[in-house]
């Protein structure tokens, strides 16, 4: 799995976001993402739900095909 289908993944899950991944640290390193996730959705929802809502869309690929994910998440008011 690699940034790209990260995004499509979340991009497809989260209503209305935008999703942008990067690989943070070693870039031959391809289980470490960085994850700005853009969304209405995540409006009136605390920052731990944003993240649950990130992570629910990810599902299994969280513990099969990610180590680790950097994630920062805002509804479009906050960009």
């Amino acid at each position: 799995m690699d940034a790209d289908d990260i995004e499509a993944l979340i991009e497809e899950e989260v209503p209305d976001a935008e999703a942008t991944v990067t690989t943070p640290r070693d870039p031959d390193d391809d289980k470490h993402f960085a994850v700005d996730v853009v969304s209405p959705a995540f409006a009136g929802e605390t920052l731990v739900d944003q993240h649950q809502i990130v992570h629910d869309a990810l599902g299994e690929h969280l513990t099969r095909d990610i180590h680790a994910i950097e994630l920062r998440t805002k509804t479009p008011d906050e960009v």
